[in-house]
């Protein structure tokens, strides 16, 4: 009989060993599951990136010079808005020096002048919208974009065709439409990397307790074979033999229902939209190693945890005593951690190196942990003296492994629950900022030869709608100490505009400040003598004059500190603004109507406005507690049913003890007492310790993306409240184990 039949004997006749071989099956299949949805993650940016590359104006290229002639498109991309919903809109024109161009795929055909081409989703927007607030944007509607050109299928474009003379002169010259290999989100291919890490391991700490269940049992049948002739190598194979069967049958499991988790998460939104189901694709090289990976991984678990077995058979027949930990395992967490400091250190930081830093901290926690639940123990020994205490406390120090294994994947839901709430909070404080506008004024940029020919353009249109408001040009220049081009200069951006037109569009305190007569209004104090006024940062420009009145006005927003205003009528002679912005005041019910007017005026141009990059702002939050709610509630299951199944082994590899202690008149209620003490006992202290490791994770991720303190909140001792909870709550199952052992006769054993 080899080892395979032998397994297999063992699963028909034994019912606790087939109980445990289906639960690790169970596990391994999530563990496959998770790890093929979240390796797939960045390939399924990557493909809506791709899909969308045309989108972006940044692929566009030309080699066209004048020898050869001008290039075939002029390109220009934005965002428009209706309402909080993002419009991605492409300006072309066509310079008739191609009679050919390869069009990406999902595009029927390019717009004449006056056409617009759009995505369904838009199309329907459209219908349903005033002419006025939304269709008037983009002309005849002639033809719809396929689903290979939109980065999700509800994604919002618009194909806009004009002359090259109507482009602005910002435009792009291309010689083509894109066909270069699109980059995955950075973003979330870091959360994959993340989700990888703290969703694998506690998705093998199930694993593990699953197989722990017959542990005892698979430990002294081992040691009978061992002392009844066979070799290490023999004993080995069995072991391996059993453990690789549910293992390989789990992995297959967890390809199968890998579809379908990667379907449900087609529905989850991320960057303004879904996803297609063919953007989770996985290679079968990558789905191969996955499925062999994980199984492997397993099997050599089960193979090292019988290594008292091959050494001293006889000392495991008779549960002999175990060695004590050592106190180097107290180095692990500052060794792992001083590794993850230095990777996250570096100026041009390398993700797998932060990932591995990531990793040898998640995996220290397996190394202190049992320390940690020995000193516990011994502790509760010493100080407390009612049966439940002490019970729970022998049992701590004694086996410290297996007891902290109930504790395992708590732990590791912590650390992940306490580096989120690290980063949620100090993210969402980077929120705000935008041009120093007021949240409901839209502004378009312009140059100084088209900036008054907009401004009139937008005001006829509003006329014609009946909206009474007026766009205004207002320019920019800089005030200058220092030479130019120097160290010693220093440059203040100032906005040419009068202290009226400044009230009504900018969120500064100047309402108040207003004085009669040209001045310049500041929130700190401005000395005119020293100051030169530049039409450009690198330019030279006239002295400003000395006489110039200056009035101060309150300080608000640390945004808007710096924000000067200066009267038209003192701009010396010869300077004139060369950026301008084309401003209008809007009101909630007129400002789509606005927008309209503004986009018309101004093709090619982004219309933008301060409140709608908040709402975007909002928008990349929402993603980010969306995907760190859905991992932390994935983390948190994880680990209530591996302390549960720790539990339950815990009770089964004790049957003997516990059948003889409810024998000789140990009630139920004190061995299920001692059973929760031993589950939050450890739990506590090694909580505590997760939570502060997760908050240090948290500030080192934080720092690859701002040099800023975090934030921290009362919020963060949740996770260690909760992760107490959870391990009670995986505790319970002892009571319903131990009546079972109580019902069951003691000579079974």
């Amino acid at each position: 009989m080899n080892s395979f039949q032998l397994a297999m004997r063992v699963l028909r006749v034994d019912r606790r060993t087939r109980t445990s071989a289906i639960l690790t099956a169970v596990g391994v299949a999530v563990a496959t599951s998770l790890v093929l949805l979240l390796a797939s993650l960045p390939g399924a940016t990557q493909a809506r990136s791709q899909r969308a590359i045309w989108q972006d104006i940044g692929s566009y290229y030309s080699q066209s010079g004048e020898s050869q002639g001008p290039a075939p498109l002029l390109m220009a991309a934005n965002k428009d808005f209706s309402g909080d919903r993002e419009i991605t809109r492409v300006d072309i024109a066509l310079t008739g020096t191609s009679p050919m161009l390869s069009l990406p795929p999902g595009i029927p055909r390019l717009p004449a002048p006056g056409e617009s081409i759009v995505s369904p989703a838009l199309g329907k927007l459209i219908q349903s919208t005033p002419q006025a607030q939304l269709g008037d944007r983009f002309g005849k509607l002639v033809d719809a974009l396929g689903p290979e050109s939109l980065m999700y299928p509800e994604q919002l474009v618009a194909v806009v065709g004009h002359t090259p003379e109507s482009m602005p002169k910002t435009a792009m010259a291309a010689d083509g439409f894109p066909n270069k290999e699109a980059k995955p989100d950075p973003l979330l291919e870091l959360l994959a990397w993340v989700g990888v890490i703290v969703l694998l391991v506690p998705s093998l700490v199930l694993v593990a307790s699953s197989a722990r269940l017959t542990a005892a049992r698979r430990e002294l049948r081992m040691a009978a074979l061992r002392l009844a002739g066979a070799t290490p190598g023999q004993v080995t194979k069995i072991v391996a033999a059993e453990t690789a069967l549910s293992a390989v049958v789990g992995a297959l499991l967890g390809i199968l229902v890998a579809p379908a988790l990667q379907g449900l998460s087609t529905f989850v939104p991320w960057g303004g939209g879904t996803w297609l189901a063919s953007d989770f694709s996985l290679t079968i090289g990558s789905t191969i190693a996955v499925a062999v990976a994980i199984p492997l991984l397993v099997v050599l678990a089960g193979v090292l945890g019988i290594r008292r077995v091959l050494k001293t058979p006889l000392f495991a027949a008779s549960a002999h005593a175990r060695k004590p930990l050592h106190w180097w395992r107290l180095l692990a967490v500052p060794v792992a951690g001083a590794f993850f400091l230095f990777a996250v250190a570096q100026d041009d930081a390398s993700l797998p190196m932060v990932m591995l830093g990531l990793f040898l901290l998640v995996g220290s926690a397996a190394i202190i942990g049992p320390w940690v639940t020995s000193a516990v123990g011994g502790t509760f020994v010493r100080v407390w003296r009612k049966p439940a205490s002490l019970l729970a406390g022998r049992r701590l120090r004694d086996d410290p492994k297996s007891a902290y294994r109930a504790t395992a994947g708590v732990v590791l839901a912590v650390f992940t629950g306490s580096m989120a709430l690290t980063l949620l909070p100090s993210f969402e404080s980077m929120a705000g900022g935008g041009r120093t506008f007021k949240d409901n004024v839209l502004y378009a940029q312009a140059d100084a030869a088209q900036a008054q020919q907009v401004a009139d353009q937008t005001n006829a249109s509003l006329a014609r709608y009946g909206i009474t408001e007026k766009a205004v040009s207002v320019g920019q220049v800089y005030l200058s100490t220092g030479e130019p081009g120097t160290r010693s200069q220093s440059l203040n951006r100032a906005f040419v505009m009068t202290c009226e037109d400044a009230t009504k569009l900018l969120r500064v305190n100047i309402g108040g400040s207003c004085q009669p007569g040209p001045a310049i209004y500041s929130s700190y104090q401005i000395n005119p003598a020293e100051y030169r006024v530049l039409s450009e940062y690198d330019k030279a420009g006239p002295q400003l004059d000395p006489k110039t009145p200056v009035h101060l006005f309150p300080k608000g927003d640390e945004d808007t500190s710096s924000t000067v205003v200066i009267d038209p009528a003192l701009v010396p002679a010869g300077v004139t603004p060369e950026r301008f912005d084309v401003i209008v005041p809007t009101t909630a019910e007129n400002a789509e109507v606005v927008r309209t007017a503004l986009v018309g005026a101004a093709p090619g141009q982004e219309v933008g406005s301060r409140g709608l990059h908040l709402i975007g702002q909002q928008q990349e939050l929402g993603d980010l507690r969306r995907v760190t709610v859905i991992g932390l509630i994935a983390a948190g299951v994880l680990a209530g049913c591996s302390a549960a199944v720790a539990t339950a082994g815990s009770v089964m590899d004790r049957r003997r003890t516990f059948g003889a202690l409810i024998a000789a008149g140990t009630p139920v209620r004190v061995l299920a007492r001692a059973l929760r003490m031993e589950a939050a006992l450890p739990a506590m202290v090694a909580t505590l310790g997760a939570g502060a490791v997760g908050i240090g994770v948290g500030m080192g991720l934080y720092s690859l993306v701002e040099k800023d303190s975090v934030v921290l909140s009362p919020w963060l001792l949740a996770p260690v409240v909760l992760g107490i909870g959870v391990a009670l709550l995986g505790a319970s199952v002892s009571t319903p184990a131990l009546k079972r052992v109580q019902s069951e006769p003691l000579a079974d054993e």
